[in-house]
């Protein structure tokens, strides 16, 4: 007898809480309210001022959850590596005290990831040409920033060997 493996069934959206009035998604419903309230309502810059690096890790951490209803539903992976890049710009960002703080206050990555969830979640998960061109020019960035940091430890190589 000969083992099959199952084909994974498309996403079902969870219906909506009876009663409510409305045919909103609760998952989604969830992580606008936790984007809210770490973007909105400043929970996100303020554990990175009191909690410097370490509150930042946490605002992360917390975005995850975002970007794990985006896998749950089979969104594309550009769209997923979109909203990583969100998280990992104000995580990279926020690190820097004071500075970091103030980036948080405008940058709000948790409530573009979830208005990424929503956008996409219209169009079946498929990415448009906007999340191809942002995933692109981070990939370039990403090439440059290693292009830059190579050249820098071959200059100071050669500095430090020439006072050898």
């Amino acid at each position: 007898m000969a083992m099959t493996t199952p084909v994974p069934l498309p996403y079902v959206v969870p219906r909506a809480r009876r009663g409510s009035g409305t045919r909103t998604d609760p998952e989604v419903e969830r992580a606008s309210k936790i984007a809210k309230v770490l973007d909105h309502d400043l929970v996100d810059p303020l554990m990175g001022f009191v909690l410097p690096g370490v509150g930042d890790l946490l605002g992360s951490l917390l975005g995850l959850y975002t970007v794990a209803l985006a896998v749950r539903r089979k969104m594309s992976p550009v769209v997923i590596a979109r909203m990583l890049m969100n998280l990992a710009i104000d995580a990279g960002v926020g690190i820097v005290p004071l500075v970091g703080d103030l980036f948080d206050l405008g940058f709000k990555a948790n409530l573009k990831n979830v208005a990424l969830l929503t956008d996409r979640t219209a169009t079946g998960g498929r990415a448009t040409k906007k999340d191809w061109l942002a995933v692109a020019g981070a990939a370039l960035a990403f090439v440059l920033v290693l292009g830059l940091a190579v050249f820098a430890v071959v200059k100071l190589v050669g500095a430090v060997g020439h006072y050898l």
